[in-house]
C-alpha cells in the first residue's frame, strides 16, 4: 500500500488501481503506463513538481503526451518564473522516487495545478505511488483531494 492508495481509502474516494510490470529500459514511465494499461497517452497524467520564482515548490500535473509550458505554470501559481525542481528536492519534498511521485500522499501538500485537458475525461489515471502502478479517478475527486486548481499547462 502506498501513500497515495492509503489517502484514496482513507478519504472513500472512488479509484480503480492499476498495476502493471515495470520495463526499466523504457524511455518513458508515462507513456509506458499509457501502453501497458491500453488507454490513450492523454488519459494518463504524470505528477511534475516545479520551483517558482526560486522560492516555492508546486505540482503540475498533465497528460504524458504533452510537455509542461513552464511560463503558463508560473502564472498559474502567481509567479513570474518556474523552473522543474532538483530530482533530490523533489523525492524529498514528495516521499516519492522519479518516475513514481503520486499527486497523492505527499509529504506535503503543495499547490497543484492539473492541466484542463483533464475535464475531457470521466476519469484520468495518475501515478499511485511506485513505478508500474497508477490509480484512476474523477479529476474532480482529484482537484478535491488535493486543494487544486485547474489550469491551461500545456506547451501549443
Amino acid at each position: 500500500m502506498t501513500p497515495a492508495i492509503l489517502l484514496l481509502k482513507k478519504t472513500r474516494t472512488p479509484h480503480e488501481v492499476h498495476e502493471y510490470q515495470h520495463d526499466a529500459s523504457h524511455s518513458s514511465f508515462g507513456l509506458e503506463a499509457a501502453e501497458k494499461m491500453a488507454v490513450p497517452a492523454e488519459q494518463v497524467f504524470k505528477t511534475l513538481v516545479a520551483e517558482v520564482d526560486k522560492s516555492r515548490l508546486v505540482v503540475a500535473i498533465l497528460p504524458v503526451s504533452s510537455t509542461l509550458n513552464l511560463k503558463k505554470l508560473a502564472k498559474a501559481a502567481g509567479g513570474k518564473k518556474a523552473a522543474m525542481a532538483d530530482a533530490a528536492l523533489v523525492e524529498k519534498t514528495t516521499g516519492y522516487v522519479l518516475g513514481g511521485v503520486s499527486p497523492l500522499g505527499q509529504k506535503k501538500l503543495l499547490p497543484t495545478y492539473l492541466d484542463a485537458s483533464a475535464a475531457n475525461f470521466e476519469q484520468i489515471y495518475v501515478s499511485a505511488g511506485r513505478r508500474g502502478l497508477e490509480v484512476a479517478l474523477p479529476p474532480d475527486a482529484l482537484l478535491a483531494l488535493l486543494k487544486g486548481r485547474s489550469d491551461d499547462l500545456q506547451n501549443p
